[in-house]
């Protein structure tokens, strides 16, 4: 009997089984997922299905499977970023209707004119094998830090500012010198994050961009090399400037190429929690439909839960030492 695949755009039909298959989801964007509810019943992205400007949702079905996958893309930019696919892939699964949905994925961002795809996954998911077989490659490794929310109201060490437009050129010098050129596309802060600014004998030293939601705080710090010593009171000194710091858990985000951060996290009471590879897909015009085998990979452990990624302890951290990619060559 032949297999059937059929991909579609999610339909206010579907919205039962999108729901149910929801609650067993991975989530691929770490910003939206750890300040809002990315899966709940009740979370704004279900309003794609009806306004669907910035969040496509879509739906595969495989021989009687149904996997949903979602990604976000504002028109205009390079990059569209997957939100979640659901359910999330378990090692005895075989991962056919997951490379459809990913396949189908990338055909509808690149309709939409996105350059590129963009999914954080953990390197020893099952996922990651199943995204870098649908043509993802792994542009940095990242940590997400996570620290309780702040007990005190100590006047902070350094002073940090709201950015303004008058601060635009100097943050784009930081960020052009401290990404590395060719992941400059693809990991620059996303343009609706707020920042806030670090300025040292005039310059532009120090830029933390960071999103608010009900869940959580998330900030993406540069900071140029020059102010390594500062690291730990910048960070703090902007955490005191974000009032949800004081109710609400706050998460960092420590790219590869900025392994020296550790100890700063360290410092300020952080802990390492979930460790990701950034896997990007670059799309062309006119995405053809892909016919994948089906692969199912041996497991000698039990069910994977559907947690988004393991958590990471510090000992561990240090083994695997994040700063193996601080040389930027990273991509690959």
């Amino acid at each position: 009997m032949q297999s059937h695949t059929e991909a579609h755009a999610i339909k206010l039909r579907d919205l039962p089984l999108m729901l149910r298959l929801k609650q067993n989801a991975i989530v691929l964007h770490s910003e939206l997922g750890l300040t809002e509810d990315a899966r709940g019943q009740n979370s704004a992205l279900l309003s794609s299905i009806v306004f669907p400007r910035e969040l496509h949702t879509l739906i595969a079905q495989h021989d009687g499977k149904n996997v949903v996958g979602q990604f976000r893309y504002r028109p205009g930019e390079a990059n569209a970023h997957i939100v979640y696919l659901a359910p999330t892939l378990d090692d005895e699964d075989e991962d056919t209707i997951w490379l459809h949905i990913l396949d189908a994925m990338a055909e509808q961002a690149g309709k939409n004119e996105a350059q590129t795809l963009v999914g954080e996954v953990e390197l020893s998911h099952r996922l990651f094998e199943t995204m870098r077989r649908a043509g993802y490659a792994v542009y940095s490794r990242q940590v997400i830090w996570r620290r309780p929310p702040l007990t005190d109201a100590a006047k902070a060490d350094v002073l940090v500012t709201g950015e303004t437009d008058a601060d635009q050129i100097g943050i784009a010098a930081l960020l052009g010198c401290t990404i590395p050129r060719i992941l400059h596309t693809v990991l620059e802060p996303s343009t609706d994050m707020a920042g806030l600014v670090y300025r040292k004998d005039g310059q532009v030293e120090a830029y933390l961009a960071f999103s608010e939601g009900g869940h959580g705080v998330y900030i993406m710090p540069f900071l140029h090399p020059e102010v390594l010593s500062d690291a730990a009171a910048i960070v703090a000194a902007a955490m005191r400037r974000i009032d949800r710091c004081r109710k609400l858990p706050i998460y960092v985000c420590v790219r590869g190429y900025q392994g020296w951060l550790e100890n700063a996290m360290l410092d300020l009471g952080f802990s390492p929690w979930l460790e990701q590879a950034v896997m990007v897909k670059h799309l062309t015009a006119g995405v053809r439909q892909t016919t994948f085998e089906s692969v199912k990979l041996a497991t000698s452990g039990g069910q994977k839960p559907a947690a988004t990624l393991r958590m990471v302890g510090a000992e561990d951290l240090r083994k695997s030492r994040l700063g193996r990619a601080v040389n930027g060559k990273e991509r690959g």
